[in-house]
């Protein structure tokens, strides 16, 4: 429960409320009991000036019995003094502690108006006020006022018992609010960790909310991604352990079974001839199918290198058509080149040829008899783009985002007949990418295809480069 990513963030919010709220309720209690206590004070000041009013008018013994009389029935005590500070009257009985706060009053500088002399209701059991009895500027006594702290503290600590419960409900309620809300911002995140959970165990199937707006909708987003971009990884790995059996296993049946054939007595020179030539052709086959699984191994393993030099792109273009030329003419289909002449590239040769060899046999394998295929060159600003365009069958909409994937292949049904392996595009992408340049293809199932080669002019990286 304590590792649970719904407690700890709960906690955080807990205590950075509290601790908020612990702040707020701090500042509002000595607020509202500094304004309480300040309104006894002033309430204590008030009623000896109400009396020092009186008593200025009439400074007489009848007046000072009489307002002692009504302190008496109060609960505040009065004590009436001359100039000095001698005692002439007082309702209750003078306390130690009322005998000192009229020792240590300073007379002499006391205002007309009066002021509180004991405020340290906290400390001291009675808190205390000194008005001055005046008549036409003559000092005739004064009047102090005291109250028992006792009612003060009965009153704050009242106070207190009622913030206690309004923190603990507060307490309670912010809990409850915290549980609710933790479990909502992660409830998305514990369902996105048992999808993960499923992924790991082979499941790739989840059910996660997408449209969410914000960073969680995203994780969403890409876990979906991922969960489908594994689902099909696993289905392609299985077609391509599917099709390495197959293409291992029929060209090996075909050269036992023809080499069994060859073994027999009495075979004529023409059927040696044309077993072997089977077996020629099937030797073939298998081995370029082993030297396109080397190629991925070598990129996987960084071994795969490209070693560029500047090379003139208008003669390699005319070796690979030269290269090309037959088995187009044999299936009755043209190949042409067009476009800017003299471009000179920095480039492997080698590996470029490989590429090229690669676009012009998928244009050729699915490109109808009598269709055209055309090569062109275009010179932008600082690239070269090399476009081999066809007008075959073209390419499904949904199966163009995964054109590039190693060991994807369109057309399964015609994976033998073609002789594709789902490689040749992944390996060839990977090529002019290390060459810093860009490969994409444009398709219309029915219309055509068109692969684009964009390459820099002018190269500033190192002349050998790895890809992987």
């Amino acid at each position: 429960m304590f590792t649970k990513l719904s407690f700890k963030i709960g906690l955080l919010f807990f205590i950075s409320i509290l601790l908020i709220e612990a702040l707020l309720f701090y500042t509002l209690y000595v607020t509202l009991v500094d304004d309480r206590v300040d309104e006894v004070m002033d309430n204590l000041l008030a009623r000896g000036e109400t009396h020092s009013a009186v008593l200025a008018e009439s400074f007489q013994e009848e007046t000072m019995n009489h307002v002692s009389m009504m302190e008496g029935a109060s609960s505040f005590s009065v004590i009436v003094t001359d100039e000095t500070g001698g005692v002439l009257i007082h309702s209750d009985p003078i306390q130690p502690e009322m005998a000192a706060v009229i020792q240590n009053t300073d007379f002499q500088s006391m205002p007309a108006g009066g002021q509180v002399v004991e405020t340290k209701w906290d400390e001291k059991e009675y808190i205390a006020s000194d008005s001055p009895v005046m008549n036409d500027g003559e000092h005739l006594g004064h009047v102090f006022m005291f109250s028992d702290t006792e009612a003060i503290e009965r009153m704050v600590s009242h106070i207190q018992r009622q913030f206690v419960w309004a923190g603990v409900i507060a307490a309670l309620l912010t809990v409850a609010t915290i549980m609710s809300l933790s479990r909502f911002i992660t409830m998305p995140l514990i369902r996105m960790k048992e999808a993960t959970e499923k992924l790991s165990l082979g499941h790739h199937q989840v059910d996660l909310v997408v449209d969410r707006n914000d960073e969680l909708g995203e994780l969403a987003a890409s876990i979906t991604k991922l969960s489908d971009d594994l689902d099909r990884l696993k289905r392609a790995r299985n077609e391509f352990l599917s099709s390495i059996s197959h293409e291992l296993r029929t060209p090996l049946t075909y050269i036992k079974g023809y080499s069994d054939i060859l073994n027999r007595p009495g075979l004529s020179e023409q059927d040696k001839e044309k077993y072997a030539a089977i077996i020629q052709e099937e030797a073939d086959r298998l081995t370029g199918f082993i030297q396109k699984l080397f190629e991925l191994a070598k990129m996987d393993q960084h071994e795969f290198r490209i070693v560029k030099k500047e090379a003139s792109l208008d003669k390699l273009l005319e070796g690979v058509v030269q290269f090309v030329r037959e088995a187009f003419e044999q299936e009755g289909k043209s190949l042409a080149i067009s476009g800017a002449k003299g471009v000179q590239v920095m480039m492997d040769q080698e590996r470029m040829q490989q590429v090229l060899l690669n676009l012009l046999d998928n244009a050729r394998k699915y490109s109808s008899t009598g269709s055209h295929v055309s090569i062109a060159v275009v010179e932008k600003n600082d690239e070269v783009i090399v476009e081999v365009k066809d007008e075959g069958a073209g390419i499904p909409k949904e199966d163009l985002p995964f054109i590039f994937d190693r060991l994807y292949r369109v057309d399964k049904s015609r994976a033998r007949e073609s002789g594709g392996f789902g490689i040749g595009l992944s390996v060839a992408k990977e090529i002019v990418e290390a060459h810093g340049g860009r490969m994409f293809i444009e398709s219309k199932e029915g219309m055509g295809t068109k692969a684009t080669i964009s390459l820099k002019r002018k190269d500033d990286r190192d002349e050998y480069h790895l890809i992987g």
